[in-house]
């Protein structure tokens, strides 16, 4: 198995491959200016043929003459409807057509547009890095497939000098972004929460972050009732990790939900589409992917991770609906709904983060199947009350091609999260969940006042008929390196 792919950029003149695939917009001429006599040839061969319109996903190829590579023209559809999302996926589709096809080696020709450009450059060499990747661990003869040794994007004219500088950036995020869908892939059977404890210390380990781990001994006696309560009902106890990076710098906080499995408990799932609940660790398998890129990048901050961790399971010992639990800020919290447990443990976590006074405070997590019936698959919840942060981290995720969309936290939504016995309840029912569940965080926070909250949901995996390239995607990765750098200016 291999991760991501040996991504470089390759001269203009004479890209060194046996497959170049160029892009066209549909309507226009390929970009051949610069390219050698035999590449111009034949992609205006290949232009001129009836029928040839560029549209979205159309195809064409031919060979370079004897000594020359394979050539083929790929539509993009219309040049106003192309963006981050879009290119991804060609980009995803054209590697994975390339490996099919046999190819080694594969250049990519960029045709200019704002999308391709140097302020792009980073975020492509990423996608192209990771085009590649395939959790295919767990299958008997993925040795025997095809694998692409290397690839390499041919720039927009111009624009060679950027994306060299970008090169290596980019390549220590496609790590991260790998690491984390790697993480997130793991079937529950393998990915239990003391796997991903184990994980969590290796990272620490090797990349020189301090890690604390406070086991269910230590939940209890610091009073963290929300993660012992849904991790109750499993075999494997639940735990909270806390990993540490930098001395200088401003202080960040990041908590990612980390529920291993997610049955519902006894609010039990419906049986559909519940083996895609080995997802529902997507968010601490994102701050987990952060703080990876972040050592490797060397951004000079005080990064703390905390993630806490459990197993959302049916038992003897499994939290009730009307069970109150008290957590680690005082709080109390009466269950409603067992299947509304992420709230429940991350409301220890963002309590201890809120703790040790950061400067900002994001924490991610596939929270509510509401946030995927606002926004579908298309974008992950943006909650926050701070305007100033939502801007940034807007900005932060269009750069790094992600997709935010901010939502509301209109007072209405916490007075429907109070408690009929305890402070707060877990569940307020169907209408605007991804709000009131925001709201119900909101509590948790103590002082802070740059703090965000990214519901996930419908963006943390995608089926096989949406992509080549199914599974985890790794998503707030990239979104949150972006942000880093410009917090670090």
């Amino acid at each position: 198995m291999k991760d991501v792919a040996s991504v470089g950029v390759a001269a203009r003149e004479r890209p060194e491959a046996d497959l170049v695939v160029a892009g066209c917009f549909e309507g226009e001429s390929p970009e051949a200016a610069g390219l050698e006599s035999k590449l111009r040839h034949a992609l205006d061969r290949l232009a001129g043929r009836g029928g040839w319109k560029g549209k979205d996903e159309q195809t064409a190829q031919t060979d370079a003459g004897p000594d020359g590579p394979v050539v083929t023209l790929s539509g993009l559809g219309a040049r106003k409807d192309f963006s981050p999302a879009k290119l991804g996926r060609w980009l995803c589709r054209v590697a994975e057509e390339a490996r099919i096809a046999g190819a080694r080696r594969l250049a990519v020709l960029l045709p200019g547009h704002a999308e391709t450009g140097r302020a792009a450059a980073e975020r492509v060499l990423r996608e192209l890095a990771l085009s590649v990747y395939r959790y295919d661990r767990y299958q008997s003869e993925a040795d025997k497939a095809n694998r692409l040794e290397g690839v390499a994007i041919v720039p927009p004219e111009g624009e060679e000098e950027a994306y060299r500088g970008a090169l290596e950036r980019a390549r220590r995020v496609a790590a991260a972004v790998a690491f984390t869908r790697d993480l997130a892939n793991a079937p529950a059977n393998v990915a239990s929460p003391a796997w991903l404890e184990e994980r969590a210390r290796e990272l620490a380990e090797s990349k020189g972050l301090g890690a604390t781990v406070l086991d269910a001994g230590e939940l209890e006696r610091r009073g963290m009732g929300g993660i012992l309560a849904v991790g109750s009902g499993s075999a494997h106890p639940p735990r909270l990790v806390r990993l540490e990076w930098g001395n200088s710098g401003p202080t960040v906080a990041l908590v990612g939900k980390g529920i291993t499995f997610d049955t519902g408990g006894i609010s039990i799932k419906p049986a559909a589409d519940m083996d895609e609940m080995k997802y529902d660790k997507c968010g601490a398998c994102a701050v987990l992917g952060v703080a990876r890129a972040v050592a490797d990048l060397e951004l000079p901050v005080r990064l703390r991770v905390y993630v806490p961790i459990a197993e959302n399971m049916l038992g003897s010992k499994a939290y009730r609906p009307s069970d109150i639990v008290r957590c680690y800020n005082g709080k109390t919290v009466e269950i409603t709904n067992t299947d509304a447990e992420g709230r429940v443990i991350l409301a220890d976590a963002l309590a201890w983060a809120a703790e040790e006074r950061p400067d900002a405070l994001v924490e991610y997590s596939t929270l509510t199947g509401a946030c995927v019936v606002a926004l579908g698959f298309q974008a992950g919840g943006l909650f926050t009350p701070d305007d100033d942060f939502a801007a940034e981290l807007l900005a932060a995720a269009a750069d790094g091609g992600e997709r935010l969309w901010r939502l509301p936290l209109y007072p209405e939504f916490l007075e429907e999260m109070k408690g009929q016995h305890a402070d707060l309840r877990n569940s307020a029912g169907r209408w605007g969940g991804a709000s009131t569940a925001a709201a119900f965080l909101s509590q948790v926070v103590g002082e802070t006042r740059r703090w965000a909250h990214l519901d996930i949901a419908g963006v943390a995996n995608v089926k096989a008929d949406h992509t080549p390239c199914p599974g985890a995607t790794g998503f707030g990765v990239a979104l949150t390196v972006s942000w880093l750098r410009r917090l670090l200016g």
